[in-house]
């Protein structure tokens, strides 16, 4: 194989070396320093002075002019940096309306019935929400089977198809899903419609039923489907 010819050219002695700055940064540096100039003293404009002066803060939104909280200040007139809210309003994540829907509870109980109509459409919201937001640690089928709960050693989510959440009345399964409970967090961002949280707690309902209901009570087709299943 033949060598790759090398180049001849050699520098003259005594010829200066040019060095060879990248275009790219020489750029950059460019195109900052016009973007951050600012106009200099009066005066400075004129023809062969310079035409600004490079000003560049990076910190400028920390130190900001604000007030910490429960500083005093002179802007108002009571002196007080705090604020009461402006008479009839709400917090904007407040929850209004009838506390059983809103909260699960009413006269300080936990209601004994879902405040709204059980239907297939809700049964198949609550089945949707419940996958996406509560099987990856209670399992699909509510029992407490997934991969997440078999790797949380300090306290594993309880099987929500045993008692005691058999026994909890549905106000109750509301309030967890809206306050949380132990290390489980509240999922009232999630769900911040009280129709879903509902939804969840009929599907979390339906789950339990599914799971204990004798065959002697199913209607026939029902119990003759069941039967083939366990043969």
């Amino acid at each position: 194989m033949s060598r790759p010819q090398e180049s001849t050219r050699r520098r003259a002695p005594g010829a200066a070396v040019t060095p060879r700055a990248p275009v790219t940064l020489v750029a950059a540096g460019l195109t900052l320093a016009a973007c951050n100039l600012e106009p200099g003293p009066p005066g400075r404009d004129a023809p062969g002075e310079s035409p600004g002066i490079l000003d560049i803060d990076l910190e400028r939104m920390i130190r900001q002019a604000r007030f910490s909280v429960w500083q005093e200040s002179a802007f108002f007139d009571d002196g007080k940096v705090m604020r009461h809210p402006p008479e009839g309003t709400v917090p904007f994540d407040a929850i209004v309306g009838d506390p059983a829907l809103t909260e699960g509870i009413a006269g300080g109980v936990y209601v004994t019935r879902i405040p709204l109509p059980v239907t297939a459409e809700l049964l198949r919201a609550g089945r949707d929400r419940f996958e996406v937001l509560c099987a990856a640690c209670h399992g699909i089928a509510g029992d407490g089977q997934s991969q997440v709960a078999a790797n949380m050693t300090l306290r594993k989510p309880p099987d929500l198809t045993l008692p005691p959440v058999t026994e909890f009345p549905p106000g109750r399964i509301h309030q967890v899903i809206l306050e949380g409970y132990g290390l489980m967090r509240s999922y009232q961002e999630d769900l911040p419609a009280a129709t879903e949280r509902w939804a969840v707690v009929a599907y979390v309902q339906a789950l339990q039923r599914s799971r204990g209901v004798p065959l002697d009570s199913l209607p026939p087709a029902l119990r003759e489907r069941a039967l083939e299943v366990l043969r």
